[in-house]
């Protein structure tokens, strides 16, 4: 039964992260840092194999590695380059290829809304919101995390997390 309340941190983790993005665009490092603890005790807990292991940290590891190439360029944000890690690690090779499709397409579905509420005058209930009036500028970013954090979301359902756990 704790094994559920263990894999339950992946989704919660990944929900507060695109909402903490959205409202304030940073991810703060406690999201990234509670994914990979929970992580090992997932592991840990559901007795994966060492070679499963090892993929799953290499895949974050390099998703880091990637993360940060971007990040130096300023294609994407500190804690999103974290946070991608961070799922990567929980997802690992098997499902990295769909979940960096889908966080692409979400991504580009979320930069042309962003194009588009940009264009238009927000509604007057919007105006009252600090967070909505920062996205509405057209020199802040695009909290890229939503993206991450809603196709982490849609692939985690057929890992081996809810095999394991007999979901």
């Amino acid at each position: 039964m704790i094994e559920y309340a263990v894999i339950l941190v992946f989704p919660a983790a990944m929900a507060f992260a695109g909402a903490m993005d959205l409202l304030t665009m940073t991810i703060p490092n406690r999201v990234s840092i509670v994914l990979v603890a929970a992580f090992a005790v997932a592991a840990a807990m559901m007795g994966i194999g060492w070679w499963v292991l090892a993929s799953h940290v290499a895949a974050g590891l390099t998703m880091l590695v990637i993360g940060i190439a971007m990040f130096a360029l300023g294609w994407l944000g500190g804690g999103d380059a974290k946070l991608l890690a961070a799922t990567a690690l929980w997802l690992g090779f098997d499902h990295l290829l769909p979940y960096l499709l889908l966080a692409g397409m979400a991504g580009g579905a979320l930069a042309i809304g962003l194009i588009a509420y940009r264009h238009m005058l927000p509604p007057l209930w919007l105006t009252q919101q600090n967070w909505a009036m920062r996205l509405h500028h057209a020199k802040t970013g695009i909290p890229y995390g939503i993206a991450l954090a809603a196709a982490g979301l849609h692939v985690f359902p057929s890992t081996l997390w809810f095999a394991t756990a007999g979901i």
